[in-house]
This record gives structure tokens, C-alpha cells and sequence, in this order.
């Protein structure tokens, strides 16, 4: 069974997924990528499983902490389902910390691929089903540009201005 809970951030509202007892989607409403499997009327019934609701509330608490700059570190469980090469690429952003960022390329590189799958790893990168707690948001242009972000770029602006970031433009 998955279980779902929607959480309103400075940012827009979030819906949150959770099954057997981990995180496993944190999307912001209307944003790319949202999954068209998510039915909105299941999302609003409530009624989810023991150990979802944990994982729920404590999602909700860590944005909470994160949105109020007490938080720089997530650790509510999640569990991925994309390709391998997908969930690689997931589990390395983990590893950038808050307020840091790396380039596509640097991100390639850590995984021990050339520079020429950066493209590669942003199509990955783009897909990440765990935005914020899994922090796709700190990925930027090889010269330091805002590209894509799935909850879109002022989204993106605003997450890393929220982590203190210089350098960015409109933070």
C-alpha cells in the first residue's frame, strides 16, 4: 500500500509518498516529472499504515526544520525505484552537503564516469523523486548557471539561497 500526505512549504505545497515504511516521493505540487499515478483523491484519504505515517510525519517535521534553516541534514528513510544507474546517481547527491553545490560534470566525475555523461546524469539528476531530501537542487551549470530543476528554477533559487549558497543570482 502507499501512502501519501500533502505539507504546505514556503515554497508551494508538497505531496509526500511513503510505502513500507520509507520515503519513496517528495514532489511539489504541479511541478515536472510529477507522477501521473498520484491520484488526488487518495492523497487527501489519509488512512495510511503505522509505519508510513511515521515516515510521513517525520518528513513533515524535517521540512519543517529544513524550511526554518534548523535543518541541514535529512535522515527519514527513503528507498528509490529507478534504474540502477538512476539510484547511483540519487545516493551521490546525498553525499553533497548543505550549502554546497557541484557541477553535472563533478558529479560524473565522483561516480567515476567522464565529463561527456554529464548529460547522462542531469537527465538522472532531473528525475530524482526525492527533491530536497535528496538534494538535486545543489546541481548547477558547469559555469555555475541555474539549469533545470524539476519544482522549476526559482524554486531552485530559493533552496539554495535558504542554504546560503553565494553567488547565486536573484538570492
Amino acid at each position: 500500500m502507499t501512502a501519501y500526505r500533502i505539507v504546505e512549504s514556503p515554497l508551494g505545497d508538497i505531496v509526500l509518498r511513503a510505502a513500507d515504511g520509507a520515503l519513496t516521493g517528495l514532489f511539489f505540487a504541479g511541478q515536472k516529472y510529477f507522477p501521473p499515478d498520484i491520484d488526488a483523491a487518495a492523497v487527501r484519504a489519509g488512512g495510511a499504515p503505522a509505519a508510513d505515517a511515521r515516515v510521513l510525519a517525520q518528513t513533515a517535521e524535517e521540512l519543517d526544520g529544513y524550511f526554518a534553516g534548523a535543518l541541514h541534514a535529512f535522515s527519514v528513510p527513503v528507498r528509490f525505484a529507478g534504474s540502477a544507474f538512476q539510484r547511483q546517481v540519487w545516493q551521490a547527491l546525498r553525499d553533497i552537503a548543505f550549502g554546497g553545490t557541484v557541477s553535472y560534470g563533478e558529479l560524473a566525475a565522483s561516480l567515476g564516469l567522464p565529463a561527456s555523461h554529464a548529460r547522462a546524469v542531469g537527465g538522472a539528476v532531473g528525475r530524482n523523486p526525492l527533491s530536497v531530501v535528496v538534494p538535486c537542487h545543489r546541481v548547477l551549470g558547469v559555469s555555475g548557471a541555474l539549469t533545470g530543476y524539476a519544482g522549476g528554477v526559482d524554486r531552485k533559487r530559493a533552496l539554495l539561497g535558504l542554504e546560503g549558497v553565494p553567488g547565486i543570482p536573484g538570492v
